[in-house]
């Protein structure tokens, strides 16, 4: 599954420094969060793709790395993506 270019910029934009700032954990864990949401909306379809399932799971897990990572070194940037992207309870 590929976002379109201007879609990964404007997530890049909106939660890293720049467009082109793609390694912070923050744009790393929106691009994630929109992935899955993509990924989650083709598997309500089509239940049986197993292969998307397990590829959910990972993008999932990848996702809960960087997090724990972030929550780790800086608590205060953790608790401003999660409200941002609304991930958390």
């Amino acid at each position: 599954m590929n976002l379109a270019p201007e879609v990964k910029k404007k997530a890049f934009k909106e939660h890293g420094k720049s467009e082109f700032d793609t390694g912070s954990a923050e744009a790393q864990i929106a691009l994630f969060t929109m992935k899955i949401q993509h990924l989650t909306e083709h598997l309500k379809v089509n239940k049986k793709d197993m292969a998307t399932e397990r590829s959910l799971v990972a993008l999932v897990g990848k996702r809960r790395r960087l997090l724990d990572f972030l929550k780790k070194k800086e608590i205060s940037r953790y608790r401003a993506i999660i409200k941002k992207l609304n991930i958390r309870k």
